[in-house]
This record gives C-alpha cells, sequence and structure tokens, in this order.
C-alpha cells in the first residue's frame, strides 16, 4: 500500500507541477476569456437568469432541461471538493491557497463555457434516442483527423478511471469519515446504504438523475449555505485579517502545520489549482457531458448556464468554506487525528458544538451523493462511447459496488488517485478547447450580436442564423 501511495504521489507531482498542467489550464481559461471577450463577465446577470429563473427553453431538442442539466453538472461538482477538498487545499498550501482557487473558477467560468457549448453543437443521438455528447465526441468531430480522435479516445478513457475517483471512491471515504466522527456510524454500514441507494436511482438513467438532482441540489446548497453565513456573521471582526492572510499568503506560502513542506509558492499554487479544478471541474471537459442532454435552442445558451455552474461551485460554495476555515482560525491548530477534512467540521463545531459537526457531516453526505450520480452518468457516457450502449449496464454495477469501497480504503490513496486521474483527463480536453477556440468565438460573437439578452424565440433564432448551421 506504501509502494502504490508513493507512486501515485511521484506521478501527481510530475501532472500538476509547475511546468505541466497549471500552466495549460490557466493558460487555456486565459485564451478562451480574452477571445471571447470576457464573457463571464459580461454575461453573468443574463446566464444566471436563465439558468436559475427562467430555467427552460422552447424547444425539445433534448434529454433534459436546461435546469436540469445544470442541476446535474452541480450535482457532479458541489460535493467533497467544496468541504474536505477546500480544507486538504488550505491544510497543506495555508490560506493562499484559496485565492488560487478563485482564479481557476474565474478563468475556469471561460472553460466551462466553452466545453458546454461544444457539448452541445457536436452531440448526437445514441442508440437508446437519448443525447449523448462531451469532449469524447466534440473532440474528434470538430478536429479532423487522426489526432482528434486519438484525443478523444484519451479523453473517455481517463474520464471513465476518474469516475472512479473524484466520482466515486472520495465521495464515499469522505461520508464514512464523517458519519462515523459524528454519529459514531461504521465504515461499512455507511458503504452498505449508500450502495444500496445510488444503485437504485441508477437504474433510471439521465431523467430519474436530472429530476432528483433538480429538486435535491438547490436545497442541498442553500442549507448549506444559510449555516455558514451565520458563521461569518459571527466571524465577522475576523474577516478583514483572513482576507489579508488568504491574498498575503497567496504569493509566500504558509501551510496550516508550520513547515517547509508548505512555504513554498507553488505548493499554494499546485494545491489551489488542483482543488479549484476537483471542486469545479471546469476545463476537465465533465460538465459538457451533462449539457449535451439539455433542451436548448442554442448552444450558446447552455455554454452560459453551464458556466454559472463554476460561479455558484466556486465563487460561492468554495468562499463559504475558506472563510469559515481561514476565520476561525482552524487552520492554524492542525487536527487531533490528522485528517485535515475534519478542519471544516471543527470550524462549524465552534460555534455550533456537535450540532455544528452534525450539519457538515450530513452536508458531506449529500453533496457526496449527489456527485455520486453526476459522475455515473458522466462515466457510463464515457464507456458507451468506447465500447456502446452494451456497456453501460455493467457499468453502473460495477460503479455501485466500487461506492463500497471507497468508504473503507485509506483517504490519502483516494485523493492522489483522484488528482492523478482528473489531471489526465483534463489535458486533452483543454489542448482541443485551445484548437478549436477560433470557432466558439466566432460562433459565440455571431449569437450574441443578434441575441444579447438570451430572450430571442427559437422562430427568430432560425431567422438570424441564415447562413449559420443551427445546432440545438
Amino acid at each position: 500500500m506504501e509502494q502504490l501511495q508513493s507512486t501515485l504521489d511521484a506521478i501527481s507531482t510530475i501532472v500538476w507541477g509547475p511546468w505541466f498542467l497549471i500552466p495549460l489550464l490557466l493558460g487555456t481559461g486565459l485564451i478562451l476569456t480574452i477571445r471571447l471577450r470576457f464573457l463571464q463577465f459580461r454575461k453573468l446577470g443574463p446566464a444566471l437568469n436563465l439558468g436559475l429563473v427562467r430555467r427552460a427553453d422552447d424547444t425539445d431538442g433534448g434529454d433534459i432541461s436546461q435546469y436540469q442539466a445544470l442541476t446535474t453538472a452541480l450535482a457532479a461538482t458541489v460535493g467533497v471538493g467544496n468541504i474536505v477538498g477546500v480544507a486538504t487545499a488550505i491544510a497543506i498550501g495555508g490560506p493562499g491557497a484559496l485565492f488560487w482557487m478563485w482564479i481557476t473558477g474565474l478563468l475556469g467560468m471561460a472553460s466551462k463555457y466553452a466545453e458546454a457549448f461544444l457539448g452541445v453543437r457536436f452531440r448526437t443521438t445514441d442508440a437508446r434516442g437519448e443525447k449523448s455528447g462531451g469532449p469524447m465526441y466534440y473532440l474528434q468531430k470538430g478536429i479532423k483527423g487522426p489526432f482528434g480522435k486519438f484525443l478523444a479516445y484519451w479523453f473517455a478513457i481517463f474520464a471513465f478511471i476518474a469516475s472512479f475517483g473524484i466520482g466515486n471512491l472520495t465521495q464515499g471515504n469522505a461520508v464514512a469519515g464523517q458519519l462515523e466522527g459524528a454519529f459514531g456510524v461504521p465504515h461499512w454500514v455507511t458503504g452498505v446504504v449508500l450502495m444500496v441507494v445510488v444503485g437504485l436511482v441508477l437504474l433510471g438513467g439521465i431523467k430519474r438523475i436530472g429530476t432528483f438532482t433538480s429538486a435535491f441540489v438547490p436545497l442541498m446548497i442553500l442549507v448549506y449555505i444559510i449555516s455558514g453565513f451565520v458563521i461569518l456573521v459571527l466571524n465577522a471582526p475576523a474577516l478583514p485579517d483572513a482576507f489579508a492572510q488568504i491574498f498575503t499568503m497567496a504569493f509566500s506560502g504558509t501551510s496550516a502545520v508550520g513547515g517547509f513542506a508548505g512555504s513554498a509558492l507553488i505548493l499554494v499554487l499546485q494545491m489551489g489549482v488542483a482543488r479549484g479544478i476537483f471542486s469545479n471541474e471546469s476545463g476537465m471537459g465533465s460538465a459538457a457531458i451533462a449539457a449535451a442532454a439539455a433542451k436548448t435552442t442554442h448552444p450558446v445558451r447552455q455554454g452560459l448556464v453551464s458556466m454559472t455552474q463554476t460561479f455558484i461551485d466556486t465563487i460561492i460554495v468554495v468562499t463559504f468554506t475558506g472563510l469559515i476555515i481561514v476565520s476561525s482560525g482552524v487552520w492554524q491548530q492542525g487536527n487531533a487525528n490528522g485528517e485535515a477534512g475534519l478542519m471544516t467540521s471543527e470550524a462549524f463545531a465552534q460555534h455550533f458544538g456537535q450540532f455544528g459537526s452534525a450539519i457538515v457531516a450530513i452536508a458531506i453526505a449529500f453533496f457526496a451523493f449527489s456527485t455520486i450520480l453526476g459522475w455515473a452518468y458522466y462515466g457510463e457516457r464515457s464507456v458507451e462511447m468506447l465500447v456502446g450502449v452494451k456497456g453501460v449496464y455493467p457499468y453502473r454495477i460495477l460503479f455501485t459496488l466500487v461506492v463500497f469501497i471507497g468508504c473503507t480504503v485509506p483517504l490519502a490513496i483516494v485523493w492522489s488517485f483522484s488528482d492523478v486521474a482528473n489531471g489526465l483527463m483534463a489535458v486533452p480536453n483543454l489542448i482541443g478547447l485551445l484548437i478549436l477556440s477560433g470557432l466558439i468565438a466566432r460562433e459565440t460573437k455571431h449569437y450574441l450580436d443578434n441575441d444579447p439578452k438570451l430572450t430571442a424565440t427559437s422562430a427568430e433564432i432560425d431567422c438570424f442564423m441564415v447562413g449559420h448551421e443551427r445546432h440545438d
């Protein structure tokens, strides 16, 4: 086990090193931000209105509504990364890691828009009559020749692998640890219950997942945010110093344990970006799979709706968790049993006692459960691309069984495995986004020049799309 841990750590260090994925991830987000003329800032308001208020387009071209596609993607991202991932980043890299999570999120909104746009534009209909899309389709359709096909299969293989890491093992592991700490529930009991419930929902496919997440995810986020807001109000006097630490240590680095390991800038940057992408998945390409199933009148609209997912995940939920940990001071105290993820629980317990620990444990259980459902869908779409529809049900069975394993394996190995899988999954997608950035920018500009407020009907879109191919 120790050898496996050492191997995974060595690979993770290379993948998330200063000369590989970090510059590729941030650079892609920056280039897309510039080419799209800062779209994530210009159109955030209309995008939030379309996704959360209006919720649907007047079209039948898809399997689930735009709102359900958004909540399915949110289900896959608002999870353990928002609580345990943030705590781990701060524990290793110090408060400055939160700054780099913000940067990853802001630039990642452009990446999330681009991949969701492409997911709808190049989507297809599978043998069951359902919409299929995502990097495994738009990479080979948008980039002609063997290179595009190579990138598509690279993505599909590592998306399949990553679904068992970020979307399964880490989630179950965190739930089991928190429920044992808060309520004394044995890991194996959590594993059995979680496995059974996940299996029951997955049998219904994307439509059942979409229906479930559309009702469940907003409530889940709201409860956590309200609880966190109360703590931040109580910690108000400490907030100015908390922000000062975040911005100062973003460029110096101080770990929670105060040792040399967290003192280097590169470690702060690495933890911020790695945990940032773990949380919001911008640039990984995963959310494009859910976006492709949406009923939408145009790829631009769904791209903008999907973009709001990163805003909600990182700029809102991650920020609440990070500020709670830093302002409460628990990041300086370490943890009695060495598990950084319990820092969030300790911060809540400072103000709410045992009830606070229970809030975090229940939040993690719900967050993780929804993430497992969202990633199960991502994984099965990757399997479908690799081996066809016949591989979907065997995948669902295997995925469900792995939920139990995740509740019982060591925490460190789970996180190292997930970091490696996430990174290797993101690489082909980021390369594809850069290659297709010109197409994304051109078609986005044409659409928004004609429908800047995102209010055009399907018939009106047909009129101004004359001379341009309609993709919906």
